[in-house]
């Protein structure tokens, strides 16, 4: 339908914690698609708990969505909508639109070539879409390590005008395999990219919820993801000395710790990293440490970072979901129709048992069907900024009425 025709747009959600994948896949999108009520449905992303076999999820969605349905998705740890946070389940949003146009593209290669993975996703997209606005969601494997460099190929690729938002796939803290889905192909080590049009401007607005409590450290041996030293000292041991007294506050002896027990895990959730950006800080995790004292990140931390050690308290964390949603509401020239949410999965690990506290919180302020998951990592690059990778942070993407 040519943009002069726009009559809006609708968004619904469902969601399913069925043991059977097809049955899960089926009633969700079933919910979804009845609290639609639109003869046709145009688009849909859904986020399936790693338990599931994706196949099988798919092969439900696509008995309840058309034949000519863009169909994407992936992995997620702890899927929500506005109505639901699922601890394992499915969840599933629906877009029916005469004012936006999806089109939707996957390659495979992205471990070994970023741009030429970006490349041949977006050669596969139209070039001739005649609607004034464009920006595009992106979901991606989030065990491939590559989460900056892949925002910024991206955007070398769409161009500074196009922004984006979107997460890497994430399978439960299994660091096993994260799929992404596109059109009935599921693929690892993949990318999925899908090129939004429309008559209006999609809505991306991101916060997080740390400040720091440590002076500024450089990264000063390190190669990929891998930090082995700060300012010559190995980077676990900088962390440490950082973080002692304030965890001891929590009771959390950071010095009696396995470094492979639940509440290490936990600790390095919630003292992340933090890269000044001048007007504030961007989040880096430490997903793991070596026995020789190493950090390994969630993406790659160059020689010559600076680093400072964050702190995100719960009550910060939903104070920063709620600057997320008040800024989309903002933005927005008119009414919101809904759309998606990205959110780091080291929220979960913060929050713990409030994190259906900050959904409320998202849902409560944009008053929309909203879908989302935790992710290893958030995509969100906004026109004129130069940097696009996030970590412990809500990213919204939100479509106009």
């Amino acid at each position: 339908m040519s943009p002069d025709q726009s009559v809006g747009t609708t968004v619904s959600t469902g969601t399913s914690v069925s043991p059977d994948g097809r049955r899960a896949g089926q009633a969700a999108t079933s919910t979804a698609r009845r609290g639609l009520d639109a003869d046709r449905v145009d688009f849909c992303q859904v986020f399936v708990d790693s338990s599931y076999d994706p196949h099988e999820v798919l092969s439900g969605v696509e008995t309840v969505v058309d034949d000519d349905t863009d169909v994407v998705g992936c992995t997620g740890t702890g899927n929500f909508t506005e109505t639901e946070t699922l601890a394992n389940g499915i969840a599933v949003a629906l877009v029916t639109s005469d004012s936006f146009r999806f089109d939707t593209a996957v390659a495979t290669g992205l471990g070994e070539n970023i741009h030429g993975t970006v490349r041949e996703a977006a050669r596969a997209l139209p070039d001739d879409i005649d609607y004034p606005y464009q920006s595009a969601l992106v979901l991606h494997d989030g065990l491939a390590g590559v989460g900056e460099r892949l925002a910024l190929a991206i955007q070398r690729r769409l161009g500074p005008h196009v922004g984006f938002a979107g997460g890497a796939a994430s399978d439960n803290y299994q660091m096993e395999s994260t799929p992404v889905f596109c059109d009935g192909t599921v693929a690892e080590d993949a990318l999925v990219l899908v090129l939004v049009s429309g008559t209006q401007r999609a809505v991306i607005s991101v916060d997080h919820g740390h400040e720091p409590i440590s002076e500024p450290h450089a990264v000063t041996d390190g190669s990929g993801n891998v930090v082995r030293e700060l300012d010559g000292e190995p980077a676990f041991e900088v962390w440490k000395n950082a973080v002692r007294d304030h965890a001891a506050a929590f009771d959390f002896d950071v010095d009696a710790l396995s470094l492979e027990s639940e509440e290490m895990n936990r600790l390095m959730g919630v003292y992340e990293f933090g890269i000044d950006q001048g007007d504030g800080f961007k989040i880096r995790w430490p997903k793991s440490i070596g026995q020789d004292g190493s950090l390994s990140f969630a993406v790659d931390v160059p020689e010559g970072t600076v680093l400072r050690v964050m702190y995100g308290d719960p009550e910060s964390q939903i104070d920063s979901v709620r600057r997320v949603a008040e800024e989309a509401v903002a933005l927005a020239e008119g009414d919101l129709a809904g759309g998606f949410i990205f959110d780091c999965a080291c929220r979960e690990i913060i929050l713990q048992d409030e994190f259906s506290d900050a959904v409320d919180e998202l849902a409560s302020v944009l008053s929309v069907p909203f879908a989302g998951f935790e992710t290893y990592g958030e995509l969100c690059m906004q026109m004129g900024q130069l940097s696009g990778f996030h970590n412990t942070t809500t990213v919204a993407f939100l479509l106009p009425e």
